[in-house]
């Protein structure tokens, strides 16, 4: 790509002078971000009933996806029931997490559960490329009790497990996901950014409606599943 729109070229000394000022607002919010963790584990929780969810192998307890671990994360993909093409952006999500081992030296387990039926799920996995374990809720109320109801809602919950009791401990959605996205990390540090229309740029920085560079998920599957 070529384009006009350049940052101003300055000599190293102005250059480094600005580096240091913006150094030290991301130092800030490094740690606001660390006193933000600090609370989050803080944070009360709540009991959950009892349920039973389907995987790979059949009926499965929430206490049993946990796989001995204490600590749970679960993301919530959304599901449009007849559709060949699940969410893009829960797809291309989950697309970036292929190397989860890591998580259990930290006594945690992450997982993917969704509302659509086990069989149909577990095809789309392998179809885009999917390496970590999924969950069907069709028979469960879990999907909507944590806010992740058929064809409506995404999002990321954290469960505790004490024994055969399951806590939720934390919820989020929306953007609040794209702290976990290495995606978005990197692509934030580019002169462009994420080239969308509702970021502050400079007004002849390239930009485009929202989610027009966001890969759809048959390109996903593409790239990384198993046709």
């Amino acid at each position: 790509m070529t384009t006009n729109a350049l940052p101003p070229v300055v000599d190293a000394a102005t250059w480094r002078r600005e580096l240091d000022e913006l150094r030290n607002r991301e130092k800030a919010a490094t740690r606001e971000l660390d006193a933000i963790a600090a609370q989050r584990r803080r944070l009360p929780m709540v009991e959950m009933p009892a349920y039973t969810l389907e995987g790979e192998n059949g009926p499965v307890t929430l206490a049993e996806i946990f796989d001995g671990h204490p600590q749970l994360i679960v993301y919530n993909h959304m599901w449009f029931p007849g559709e060949e093409w699940q969410c893009g952006g829960c797809t291309g999500f989950t697309s970036q997490f292929t190397r989860l081992d890591g998580l259990g030296s930290f006594d945690a387990r992450f997982v993917i559960v969704t509302p659509g039926p086990i069989d149909e799920a577990l095809a789309y996995k392998r179809r885009v490329g999917n390496t970590m374990d999924w969950y069907s809720t069709a028979n469960s109320s879990f999907g909507a009790d944590v806010d992740a109801p058929l064809g409506a809602g995404f999002g990321v919950n954290v469960f505790l497990r004490d024994g055969d009791t399951v806590y939720r401990t934390w919820h989020t959605n929306g953007r609040g996901t794209e702290q976990l996205s290495f995606l978005f990390g990197l692509v934030d540090l580019l002169p462009y950014g994420r080239q969308e229309e509702w970021q502050d740029s400079p007004s002849d920085w390239p930009q485009g409606p929202t989610y027009s560079r966001w890969l759809d998920s048959d390109a996903i599957a593409k790239l990384y599943g198993e046709g």
